[in-house]
């Protein structure tokens, strides 16, 4: 029997769209739900072990799919949206953000950057993404020694804007949430420099009636609107 609260396991770059999402949800529904937010790659291992969540929203879709082989959901679920990165430094930073990582290149080879945020490639998609995208620009080796690891990828975004670190590279979603704006200046990272973050969400084999509601919601016109003002791009648009 599921809880009337459903708990939902969130990927981190969600933390700000999700919530507003939740929140219209219960203002329409009157129903509940608890949202745990933590990197992709540990939910994976969390809800394959056994882990209590009903709804599992992940930054990388092949997380679901596995779960889904493994009988571990209801079905492949559905891909809710697509992520992106962007280069952010925070206001009192040496670095200057811009899309190409030229100045982040120069400030490599100045000695301005002595620590630099991402989430752990290991488990983090959005890790994964910042490493493509670094080792698209060539830098990848040399940041490699400056390098912070978040846990998942709002770590690395309080790393990023602490000031503890000249800059890091964070989801898209984060820096256009007034929280993190106000940090700190930032710079979109083209698409094409990391492979793309289709994140899918999938209903587990313990999801009750508000999680069922939820997940609906989550395909709404109105969840979608919220996804989009975070800057997320939407399956079939």
């Amino acid at each position: 029997m599921a809880a009337d609260v459903p708990v939902a396991a969130a990927a981190s770059d969600l933390q700000f769209a999700l919530q507003e999402v939740a929140t219209a949800f219960t203002k329409q529904s009157g129903r509940q739900v608890k949202l745990v937010f933590g990197s992709s790659g540990n939910f994976r291992r969390q809800i394959a072990e056994g882990a209590p969540f009903e709804l599992f929203l992940s930054a990388d879709e092949s997380y679901v799919l596995a779960l889904a082989k493994e009988g571990k959901t209801l079905d492949n679920g559905v891909l809710y949206a697509i992520g992106r990165i962007a280069l952010i430094a925070p206001n009192d930073s040496p670095l200057k953000p811009d899309a190409e990582l030229k100045d982040l290149t120069a400030a490599l080879a100045d000695g301005r950057i002595r620590k630099f945020a991402i989430a752990n490639p290991e488990h983090a998609p959005y890790g994964r993404a910042a490493q493509q995208a670094l080792t698209k620009a060539g830098l990848w080796d040399k940041i490699k020694p400056a390098l912070v690891l978040g846990e998942n990828v709002s770590q690395a975004a309080q790393f990023a804007t602490s000031g503890s670190a000249q800059g890091g590279i964070v989801a898209y979603a984060q820096v256009l949430s007034p929280t993190i704006a106000k940090l700190g200046t930032y710079a979109l990272i083209p698409a094409e420099w990391h492979e793309p973050l289709q994140q899918r969400m999938v209903l587990t084999k313990n999801a009750g009636d508000a999680a069922k509601l939820f997940y609906q919601y989550l395909q709404s016109a109105p969840a979608r609107a919220i996804f989009k003002r975070y800057g997320f791009a939407l399956p079939g648009e």
